[in-house]
């Protein structure tokens, strides 16, 4: 069973641990060491606390997921979401990201974003409702691709 918490100082290190982790999968894809999520600090991410909620999954007490948000103006800006390589398939991203919509319900629309060779990361958004708004340059050898979703009908005009 997983339980979704939200995350507090003291995870940092672990959380930093598991997102180096989680994005070596990333770095191989695109054969890209310097990836943002691989060379954040645990200070850095202990920053982030200040401004940011931050929810970790765990199951029998190890963090096995972690998922990201902020919010403005009414926007909820979706980062981070990992998941140990040993537990990914089961649903735990799909339940980090249900988690943290529902924390910010009153949301006007969601965004994110993924590399676009992410092909399993933008299938998993797209079943959740995100679509696919446009694709950017990050470097010479990565693409992200930035999604959105609307969690009501007609809330949505542009973003």
């Amino acid at each position: 069973m997983v339980d979704i918490l939200i995350a507090n100082l003291s995870d940092a290190e672990a959380l930093i641990e598991l997102q180096c982790l989680a994005y070596q999968s990333e770095a191989k894809l695109y054969n890209d060491w310097s990836l943002p999520a691989l060379t954040q600090t645990v200070e850095s991410l202990r920053q982030e606390f200040a401004n940011s909620t931050i929810l970790k999954a765990l199951i029998e007490g190890q963090i096995v997921g972690s998922i990201r948000a902020t919010a403005e103006n009414k926007v909820c800006k979706i980062g981070r979401l990992i998941v140990h390589p040993d537990f990914q398939k089961r649903g735990i991203g799909s339940t980090l990201l249900a988690h943290l919509e529902s924390l910010y319900a009153d949301a006007a629309y969601f965004e994110l974003f993924t590399g676009s060779k992410s092909v399993s990361n933008i299938r998993l958004y797209e079943r959740h409702g995100y679509r696919i708004t446009e694709t950017k340059p990050l470097s010479d050898k990565v693409s992200l691709t930035f999604l959105v979703k609307k969690p009501k009908e007609g809330m949505l005009t542009n973003p």
